[in-house]
This record gives C-alpha cells, sequence and structure tokens, in this order.
C-alpha cells in the first residue's frame, strides 16, 4: 500500500502542470481565430467603434498575450469564464447546463461499449478463426467504416419511423428532483420511474448510435489482449496443474485488462467531443449542440470554456487510468 500511495502522490503532482499546459493550449488555439472578436460581438463590420473598444477593454483584449493569459487563469480558478455575448449568460453555467446531458450520453455510451465490446473480444479469442471470430472481424471493420450521421438516421428509419419503437429526437422527461443533471440517475434515485422509463427509451438509438464504432475497436484490443496471455507460459503452467478453467481465465483477463482500460480510457474522451454529430442528429441538447453554436457565431468566451472543459476531461481521465494500471499490476508502482 505504500507503494500506491507513493504513486498517486507522484501522479497528482504532474497533474498540475498538466492541468496548467492544457490552459496555456486553450488559450493558444482560441488566438488563432482569424477575426476580431469584439467586432464579431458587437454585431459584425456595422458594429459602433466605442462598443467595440468597450468590448475590447472589458476582455482586455488590447493587452499583450502574457497579460491575457493571466486574466485567464485568474478568471478560471476563480470561476468566471466571462459571458457569451450571444446567450448573455456566463459560460460556465452554459457549460453546466449542456454538459451533464453530454456525459450521460457518453457514460451509456461507454456501458453499451463495454457490455458488448468486450464479451465479443473474448469470445472472439477463445474461438479464434472460427466463424464467430469472423464476424466480430466484420463488426469492428463496419464501426470503423460507417459514417456516425448515416449509422443515426438508418436507426431512426427503423425503429422510429418503420417500427415505432423508440423516439427519434430528444432528451426524454425530466425527473421530478434533479441531483446531478444525468436524467437516468436522477429519475432513478428519486423514484420517478416514468420520467426514467421515457429517458431510457430516447437515450437508447442516440446511445448505441454513439458506441457501435468504439464496440468494434474494444472487441479487436480485447482479442488481441487475451490471445497475448494465453500464449504466455504461465497460462500453459496452470493448465497442467489442473486449476479449474474459470481461475485460470480470471488471471488471464486481469493480465489483459490494461490494454482495454487504456482503450476505454481514450474512448471515454472522444466520446465526449464525437457527441457533436450524434447530438446534432438525435436533437440531443448537449454539449455538442452549444458547442456548434459557439462556433457559428465565433463565441470566444463558450469556445475556450468548450476546449477547456474537454480538455479537463481527457486529462482526468488519464489519471484514472494510470491509478488503475496502478491497482491491476503492482509493478507499474515502481
Amino acid at each position: 500500500m505504500g507503494e500506491l500511495k507513493y504513486y498517486l502522490i507522484r501522479r497528482l503532482l504532474t497533474f498540475i502542470p498538466t492541468i496548467i499546459g492544457v490552459t496555456l493550449l486553450t488559450f493558444l488555439i482560441a488566438r488563432v481565430i482569424p477575426a476580431n472578436p469584439a467586432v464579431l460581438w458587437a454585431g459584425g463590420i456595422k458594429a459602433k467603434p466605442e462598443v467595440v473598444q468597450l468590448l475590447i477593454k472589458k476582455y482586455h483584449l488590447d493587452k499583450p498575450p502574457h497579460i491575457q493569459y493571466f486574466y485567464y487563469l485568474k478568471d478560471i480558478f476563480t470561476g468566471h469564464w466571462g459571458i457569451s455575448p450571444v446567450t448573455h449568460r456566463p459560460v460556465i453555467a452554459d457549460i453546466a447546463t449542456y454538459f451533464p446531458a453530454t456525459a450521460e450520453l457518453a457514460l451509456f455510451s461507454l456501458f453499451v461499449t463495454i457490455f458488448i465490446g468486450i464479451p465479443l473480444g473474448v469470445i472472439s479469442a477463445l474461438k479464434k478463426d472460427t466463424w464467430i471470430d469472423h464476424v466480430v472481424r466484420i463488426i469492428a471493420i463496419s464501426g470503423a467504416s460507417m459514417p456516425v450521421f448515416w449509422l443515426g438516421i438508418i436507426l431512426q428509419w427503423i425503429f422510429y419511423y418503420s417500427l415505432g419503437l423508440l423516439p427519434a429526437t430528444g432528451r426524454g422527461i425530466p425527473p421530478r428532483i434533479t441531483y446531478t443533471g444525468l436524467y437516468l440517475l436522477d429519475s432513478l434515485l428519486c423514484g420517478d420511474f416514468e420520467a426514467f422509463r421515457s429517458n431510457l427509451q430516447h437515450i437508447i438509438l442516440p446511445g448505441f448510435t454513439l458506441a457501435y464504432p468504439c464496440i468494434g475497436l474494444v472487441a479487436r484490443i480485447t482479442r488481441s489482449s487475451v490471445l497475448d496471455v494465453l500464449s504466455a507460459d504461465f497460462i500453459d503452467y496452470a493448465r497442467i496443474r489442473g486449476l479449474k478453467p474459470s481461475f485460470v481465465f480470471r488471471h488471464v483477463f486481469r493480465n489483459a485488462s490494461i490494454p482495454i482500460i487504456t482503450i476505454l480510457g481514450l474512448l471515454f474522451g472522444s466520446l465526449l467531443c464525437g457527441a457533436v454529430i450524434t447530438e446534432t442528429v438525435f436533437s440531443w441538447p448537449g454539449l455538442g449542440t452549444y458547442t456548434v453554436a459557439a462556433i457559428s457565431n465565433i463565441d470566444y468566451p463558450a469556445i475556450m470554456g468548450v476546449t477547456l472543459i474537454i480538455g479537463l476531461v481527457y486529462v482526468t481521465v488519464n489519471l484514472i487510468v494510470d491509478i488503475l494500471y496502478a491497482i491491476i499490476d503492482p509493478r507499474i508502482r515502481l
């Protein structure tokens, strides 16, 4: 436990400069925008010069870049992420409104990916070069090559327009009491099962659409990792000793789990980013919809806020993945 404690301390110490690096990259990327944000916020080419100057002063756009970065860091750590000139609300309040919907969609998609992708990969490894293995390979290739918007439209046509089984758009019924902003979880916590049923029906199509490209990838990674471990000497030794297959497989999966955890951590971040197209197809009121509107209107504070929050999610997920590494494989702590 001492080694794990010191490993966690080291990772947390490296977490801080990583966060600073994310803020610096976010700040630099925002400076690539080929337009004067103050002019756009003031109404475009017809904007009054005095209004433009007022906005430049307000957002410190007349200061040198390093001074602007100082104000940017100060605002981040004090919770003042700017006011969106489009919604006229604090950006952090907008993100708090839209982010739970995207997080819920990404978590549901990750659950579907784990629930389907890992078993498919394990079965594919145990049935190597059989028809089951070939079917899993086809699923992986189709998921990687199929456009997400096309899959979403096809699912809408089948399950909504043709069969009438599932809704095509929207998020569902808000629960009576909101704790986290995640409708499925909140409806369970407050016992609102009617809202839970509605929310589950609404999330199935966009959740599966977002998860399908990931299912094949996770299945192939799982297959490759399990096959590598199955060919190891200690597995042959365990079989020779006559250990139960369930006991042997438990060790196989534990040793094969590190690459799987790695890809799942990366996929969760990509699910948050990739939800933009899926949310547009299914009219899902999440961060993707907010991001598209911010980019279309050159909403500078909103773009900065969305980029920062996605970067922070990536960094946090990587930290969690590293901690799981250390728990699963004690050698990594050293």
